[in-house]
């Protein structure tokens, strides 16, 4: 009787899970998706339906004293409720009010909240800007808002506190009325012989909103080292805003003692000179000195060459001689 056959399929069958067993530890299994929280939620202004035709910022117009409205939009697409609180920022930020400063948004739904923009009595006309800001699920959306706001425009800049200090001129820019400015600058310095610096007007690198203030300085390298100047800025911005300022100082060199004897001495030469012009501008005026109005011509009796004077003789009060 012969020896049994080992059976072939069975090694087979062992080696074939053994194979599947190796495959199965090299290949990574699906990974179930982790859910921190709600997925890519958004805030924009109410309106589109989709992100094509969706509203960029939120835009309003009106006049001081008036109330706008709009809404904003907040979507949830994930699988958890979304709780979202509302503010402003910015300057038309701060005029806005939700309809509720927080709000909870279910899973896959869009809610939309009211919003009122409050234009304040006594804002000026132009342009205002701001943002809304929603923050939920670890995340923070801006929405911009944009507010034009109507009425009558003025155009109103100075030039003020023009002050010299060495080859520096210092002065600021204030914006007077309610449009925004875009100043031009004309500077001229005058001393004792004639014009030091003339620079025509040209426009300044900034935009000076409403009620803002700016402070600027103006170089002027080849400032000179002895004179009296007096220098005068000219501002100017469309809408017919203009305005002057001026302001003087005298440039004096740094001198040693003796240099500096000398200019005192110069200095009172000058003073000397000055006070004589004026005593003759008194003398031709009528205001003569005492020493001035003594007579010129005496009244005595004429004396001829070699002959004796006769005295005459005294005679008192009251006293016969």
């Amino acid at each position: 009787m012969s020896p049994p056959t080992p059976r072939p399929g069975r090694a087979l069958l062992v080696l074939t899970a053994a194979l599947a067993a190796l495959l199965c530890g090299l290949t990574p299994l699906p990974v179930a998706a982790a859910d921190d929280g709600p997925a890519d939620w958004t805030a924009r202004p109410a309106g589109g339906r989709t992100d094509r035709d969706a509203r960029p910022y939120v835009y309003l117009e009106g006049t001081p004293g008036t109330v706008l409205q709009d809404r904003l939009a907040v979507t949830n697409p994930g699988r958890d409720p979304l709780t979202v609180r509302l503010r402003g920022d910015g300057r038309a930020g701060g005029w806005i009010r939700f309809a509720e400063d927080a709000v909870t948004v279910p899973a896959r739904t869009r809610a939309e909240v009211p919003l009122a923009l409050t234009v304040p009595s006594d804002a000026v006309p132009g342009d205002a800007s701001g943002e809304a800001v929603a923050v939920g699920g670890g995340e923070e959306i801006r929405v911009p808002v944009r507010v034009r706001i109507g009425g009558p425009t003025l155009a109103a800049l100075t030039v003020e506190d023009v002050e010299i200090s060495g080859g520096t001129i210092r002065y600021a820019l204030v914006n007077r009325g309610n449009a925004l400015l875009r100043p031009r600058l004309a500077v001229r310095a005058d001393g004792v012989f004639g014009t030091l610096l003339d620079r025509p007007e040209r426009p300044l690198p900034l935009e000076l909103a409403p009620g803002r203030r700016v402070e600027r300085t103006e170089a002027w390298p080849d400032a000179p080292a002895l004179d009296a100047v007096t220098v005068r800025l000219r501002v100017t911005a469309s809408g017919g805003a203009r305005d002057e300022a001026e302001a003087s100082a005298a440039y004096i060199p740094e001198a040693p003692a003796v240099g500096g004897g000398l200019l005192v001495l110069g200095g009172l030469a000058a003073l000397a000179s000055g006070a004589y012009r004026r005593r003759r501008i008194g003398h031709g005026s009528g205001t003569q000195s005492a020493d001035a109005r003594q007579p010129t011509t005496e009244t005595r009796p004429s004396v001829k060459a070699g002959l004796p004077v006769k005295a005459e003789p005294s005679v008192k009060a009251g006293v016969k001689t």
